[in-house]
């Protein structure tokens, strides 16, 4: 197996979801990629002063700043794409966002004018695991990659914001710390994954509409799998096994993520989808995996261990 390293460069940058690019990269199944991506808007040098804005890598940039497409060499549609965290470490800054914009939850908030912006600048200290702001407050980091995606189609280019039940993308999800592996149905051939927006640290939510935003080297082993466990984007982290929702409804990604938890516990077990589901009401979180795209995030998550098993 081999490992390859790339860095986010104006020639390897991305900002939608395309299988239409030219891959910056080529590897076999199984080899391990380290990667250094820049934050989300792609900034190239640190901020000065919260909210304060540097010049960036693509400009103007349509979302995220990402790297990719990765080829996976022989991946076709019908096989799983397993993205297996094996490091991640967080430059040593990073920024939060927070009001100022007008969205419906910001209103509701009364957070949606610009005079209301109040954004965060940190010191991260990856050794320690710790990011402080210039408030003299911190937290403890945890990081991980908000976008980790395929491309949702053969053609056109798509926009890197929302979650796709198709694609993955902009999940956000802060158990996809190291340790974790992330499974992504394979929509096109040679998968071609799309990676990027590191955060320090983050909450269920991502309430504000953004984490401690930040650069991140990212080394990660790309394997391919014939069969999964269960349909859709899911995960097997060190919190537990994930499955996902994605959808403008709430309810919708809700029951999308707990519809493919109950197939999980039902064949782990040997047991039909009522008793699975009765298992997973006293055994499996529902959580807001973020609510900062318009579209809603939900995973359900069984803790390692939670199910008990005995000899009858």
């Amino acid at each position: 197996m081999t490992h390859h390293r790339i860095a986010t460069t104006a020639d390897t940058a991305v900002d939608v979801f395309t299988a239409e690019r030219r891959p910056v990269l080529t590897v076999e199944p199984g080899d391990t990629v380290t990667v250094h991506t820049l934050d989300a808007a792609g900034y190239t040098e640190r901020l000065p002063a919260p909210g304060v804005d540097v010049p960036t890598l693509i400009s103007p940039r349509r979302g995220h700043c990402l790297l990719g497409p990765i080829a996976v060499a022989g991946a076709r549609p019908g096989q799983v794409l397993a993205v297996r965290f094996d490091d991640l470490v967080p430059d040593d800054w990073g920024y939060t966002g927070s009001g100022g914009v007008d969205t419906p939850l910001n209103r509701a908030l009364g957070l949606a004018d610009p005079s209301t912006r109040g954004p965060l600048l940190w010191d991260i200290d990856a050794s320690a695991g710790t990011a402080s702001n210039q408030l003299g407050l911190g937290v403890r980091t945890a990081p991980f990659l908000g976008v980790v995606g395929v491309p949702p189609e053969a053609t056109g280019e798509h926009v890197t914001t929302p979650p796709r039940a198709v694609g993955g993308g902009n999940i956000d999800c802060r158990e996809l710390v190291a340790g974790a592996t992330l499974y992504l149905p394979v929509t096109v051939p040679d998968a071609l994954l799309t990676v990027g927006d590191g955060h320090a640290a983050q909450g269920d939510g991502e309430v504000s509409g953004t984490a401690v935003e930040c650069g991140m080297t990212t080394t990660m082993t790309l394997s391919l799998l014939d069969t999964a466990p269960v349909a859709g984007t899911h995960a097997d982290t060190p919190a537990g096994r994930i499955t996902f929702g994605f959808d403008a409804d709430l309810n919708a990604a809700t029951t999308t993520a707990l519809d493919r938890m109950v197939d999980w516990i039902a064949a782990e077990h040997g047991i039909g989808r009522a008793e699975a589901l009765a298992m997973a009401s006293v055994a499996v979180s529902m959580r807001i995996t973020q609510i900062a795209n318009r579209t809603w995030g939900v995973h359900a998550l069984l803790a390692h261990g939670a199910i008990l098993t005995q000899t009858r």
